[in-house]
C-alpha cells in the first residue's frame, strides 16, 4: 500500500484537538492509557467517542475508570479494538510501511450497550470493524497476550546478541507449542466470564489472507503479512514493556478472580520480571486498578454489559 496522508493538525497540545474531534482514536502502547486518559479528561465533551486501538486487556474498563476518579460528568462512550487494524512498522521519517489490512477487527464500547452506536460511527471509517459481545471479549480476545511476550523471552539470547531474524516466521516449532499452552489458559479464563474467543491459530486463519495449515506453527509460517517483521534487538520492547503489564498481568488477575489456574502465563510474567528488573506486577493492570475491587464473576459480566448485578 502506498499513499500520502495530509495531517490536518499535529500538536501536542491536547486543548485544541481533543475537544474538536467526534472520534477520539488513541493509538499508543497500552501502558500510555492511563496518561493519556488523564490528559484527555478536562478536554472531553458530550457525544464524543473515545477508541483504543487497541485496548490489550483492560484498556477501555482502565480509560473509564481514570475518567470517573478525575469526576468527568460529560457523556463519553469509551471503546476498544481488538487489535490494531495494520500490521505495519514505521520504516523512515513520516513513513510507514503497511504489510497487511486484517480482515475484521471486533470493537465493543464500555458498556456493551453503546457498541452499537459506536459501530455506526466508526464503520465509516473502518468498515473491517466488527461488533464484540463486551469488552470482555475484546481483552481476553488479545492475542499479542500469546505472539509477543514469550517469543521475546524464548528468544532472548537471538535478541540480546543482535541477531537479524524474522520475530514471527523465525518461530519453531516447539516455541509454537508452548504460545499453544498460553493460548489454552487464555481460553479458559475467557470461558469463566462467559466468553468465547477463538484460539491463536483459528484468529489467525479468519483475520489474514492466505492462512494456510493446521498447527498454529504452520499457519504463522503462511502468513505474508509476518514475512520481514524484524525481532527487535533489544528485550526492553513493548513487545514485553505493553504486553507483559498490559496483557499478561491482567489476565492473571482476572483468572484469580474466577480460580483459573495460569501457570504458564505467570511463568512468563516472572521472567519478565527478572530479565528486566522491573515488577510487573506492581506496574500492571489489575481487576483493582480497573475499577472492578470487590466483584465476583457475575457482577463483572454485569458491568461489562451495563446491567445491575441482580439482572
Amino acid at each position: 500500500m502506498e499513499g500520502f496522508g495530509p495531517l490536518e493538525l499535529a500538536t501536542t497540545d491536547p486543548a485544541p484537538v481533543v475537544g474538536w474531534a467526534d472520534v477520539i482514536m488513541v493509538v499508543v502502547p497500552a501502558f500510555v492509557h492511563r496518561l493519556m486518559a488523564e490528559i484527555c479528561a478536562p478536554h472531553l465533551r458530550d457525544g464524543q467517542i473515545v477508541l483504543l486501538n487497541p485496548g490489550r486487556t483492560g484498556g477501555a474498563l482502565e480509560f473509564a475508570n481514570v475518567l470517573r476518579e478525575r469526576g468527568v460528568r460529560v457523556r463519553v462512550r469509551v471503546a476498544e479494538a481488538q487489535t490494531l487494524i495494520y500490521a505495519c512498522r514505521i520504516s523512515g521519517p513520516a513513513r510507514v510501511r503497511i504489510m497487511g489490512i486484517k480482515r475484521r477487527v471486533p470493537v465493543a464500547a464500555l458498556p456493551a450497550s453503546d457498541t452499537p452506536h459506536v459501530l455506526e460511527v466508526v464503520q465509516q471509517l473502518y468498515p473491517e470493524f466488527t461488533p464484540a459481545a463486551n469488552v470482555l471479549e475484546t481483552s481476553f480476545d488479545n492475542i499479542g497476550a500469546v505472539f509477543h511476550p514469550a517469543t521475546m523471552i524464548l528468544n532472548a539470547n537471538r535478541i540480546e546478541a543482535g541477531e537479524d531474524f524474522d520475530f514471527y516466521r523465525g518461530m519453531t516449532p516447539m516455541v509454537a507449542g508452548f504460545l499453544e499452552v498460553l493460548d489454552r489458559e487464555r481460553m479458559a479464563v475467557a470461558a469463566a466470564y462467559g466468553v468465547t474467543v477463538e484460539s491463536a491459530a483459528d484468529w489467525l486463519l479468519h483475520t489474514y489472507e492466505g492462512i494456510a495449515g493446521d498447527s498454529l506453527y504452520e499457519r504463522i509460517q503462511s502468513n505474508r503479512a509476518y514475512a520481514g517483521i524484524k525481532a527487535p534487538k533489544t528485550l526492553n520492547t513493548r513487545y514485553i514493556t505493553e504486553d507483559v503489564p498490559c496483557s499478561l498481568v491482567p489476565i492473571v488477575s482476572f483468572a484469580e478472580a474466577a480460580g483459573v489456574p495460569t501457570p504458564a502465563s505467570q511463568g512468563i510474567v516472572n521472567i519478565s520480571c527478572g530479565l528486566l528488573g522491573q515488577d510487573f506486577w506492581a506496574e500492571g493492570r489489575t481487576v483493582e486498578k480497573l475499577g472492578l475491587a470487590g466483584m465476583g464473576v457475575r457482577e463483572i459480566v454485569a458491568y461489562v454489559n451495563g446491567k445491575g448485578a441482580g439482572d
